[in-house]
């Protein structure tokens, strides 16, 4: 019988539990090195007591920077295959997390078959669900049906949750001086929002956060620090409200620390290149160096269509300045819910720019496989760059569709020199 509760307690016991031993081989560590950076939370292990299938993943300090995958159930887009779909793109592709964003119909029996199906972490944002959930108005929820929520995710076996609580009185305070181009773009955060205007009382994830911790740790769910007015154009990016957003976080950071349940930040959204490494600084000094999960940034705002590509940009920036967890973004932000091909699109391009920055970053081993692809260029060795690539297939399509007389050639650059 285990003598903890969670990953974060057993490490402060000097306890090297089964999942620290998967984590320390995975990323070329020392056990009792992961043990310690778990105990001072700088590494989350995010592993519910309940999900059996799951392979451990760390994330934090000196480890391969992590991505995850949006999908879910929703009114616009309730078609159950084809989430699961997305899901198996997800693992193939080596996504370490998926949250199930679902917002629509019963969201339990979905999630209970994503928990079942996945090796890769679940992850969820209790206040997409509560509405449909509970079934009831905004108006009518209370605080205690908010935790019942959080409390259901849990039992279900979710390993993190998003819980937005750093959006309190004095951070809409702040927010409401500073005035935005785009004001509050987060769901979750404004669903809060507007929860704490109709009622007039404190956001309850904030009020009852001690309830909160506790039932997160009776299951080891670690909480995602939510940042419910993370600026939604780059105009918006670094202002009051974000940081007085973020100083809240670092508080409830330790809060959560003291309480032996794990802890990840959320951050920014859009934000222009010149900013990103401040921000990475900021946050890990204010959050006390605990692991930080961006969204992006979106480096630009003028292109739909693309924002994989200004999200890998600016993931790419965050990770090599100290990020340690990508969201990925698809080609289909700002437009509509994205479909198979463009969760696959947003998938490579966060694996691109965590990759690139893992190298940046000198993560033990990040480089070899480049090595291997040079060495396998200069051999002119097709299978073996096929075998490599990130997108094995699709770099084969591209090349037999107009291949080189010799295949022992390159179309694009000649006869290399031996």
């Amino acid at each position: 019988m285990n003598t903890y509760a969670t990953q974060m307690e057993a490490a402060k016991k000097g306890i090297i539990t089964p999942e620290m031993e998967i984590v320390a081989k995975k990323e070329y560590m020392k056990a009792d090195k992961l043990r310690e950076l778990v105990a001072k939370g700088e590494v989350a292990i995010p592993c519910n007591i309940r999900h059996k299938n799951i392979s451990p993943e760390g994330i934090g300090s000196g480890l391969r920077t992590k991505i995850n995958v949006n999908l879910g159930i929703s009114g616009d887009c309730n078609h159950y295959e084809m989430e699961m779909e997305k899901v198996d793109l997800a693992l193939k592709f080596g996504a370490e997390a998926i949250m199930d964003l679902s917002n629509y119909g019963k969201t339990n029996e979905f999630r209970t078959k994503l928990i079942e199906k996945s090796t890769a972490m679940i992850g969820t944002v209790p206040m997409y669900d509560a509405i449909g959930y509970l079934d009831k108005d905004l108006l009518e929820i209370t605080a205690e049906d908010f935790l019942k929520v959080v409390r259901a995710h849990a039992e279900e076996g979710v390993d993190f949750m998003t819980i937005h609580a750093g959006i309190n009185r004095r951070t809409v305070e702040a927010f409401m001086r500073d005035k935005r181009k785009m004001n509050i773009v987060s769901r979750g955060g404004s669903l809060l929002f507007a929860w704490m205007m109709m009622t007039g009382n404190e956001n309850p994830f904030y009020e009852h956060y001690d309830e909160v911790l506790e039932i997160l740790r009776a299951y080891d769910v670690t909480i995602s620090l939510g940042d419910a007015l993370r600026p939604g154009c780059i105009d918006d990016a670094t202002d009051a409200g974000q940081i007085a957003e973020l100083i809240e976080l670092g508080a409830l950071t330790k809060r959560a620390w003291e309480k032996d349940v794990q802890v990840m930040v959320e951050g920014p959204g859009h934000m222009a290149m010149d900013e990103i490494a401040a921000n990475m600084k900021l946050q890990k000094r204010l959050c006390h160096n605990a692991p930080f999960y961006v969204l992006g940034p979106l480096v630009t705002d003028i292109a739909p269509g693309y924002d994989h590509i200004t999200s890998a940009i600016g993931g790419a920036i965050a990770a090599a300045a100290g990020a340690d967890f990508l969201c990925y973004v698809t080609p289909a932000e700002h437009l509509r819910l994205p479909d198979i091909l463009d969760v696959k699109e947003g998938i490579i391009a966060s694996k691109i720019a965590a990759h690139a920055a893992d190298i940046a970053k000198k993560v033990p081993h990040a480089r070899e496989i480049d090595n291997a692809m040079a060495k396998a260029r200069h051999e002119v060795d097709w299978e073996e760059m096929f075998k490599l690539a990130m997108d094995g297939d699709k770099a084969r399509e591209y090349f037999e569709s107009t291949p080189p007389s010799d295949r022992h050639t390159c179309s694009m650059c000649g006869k290399c020199v031996p």
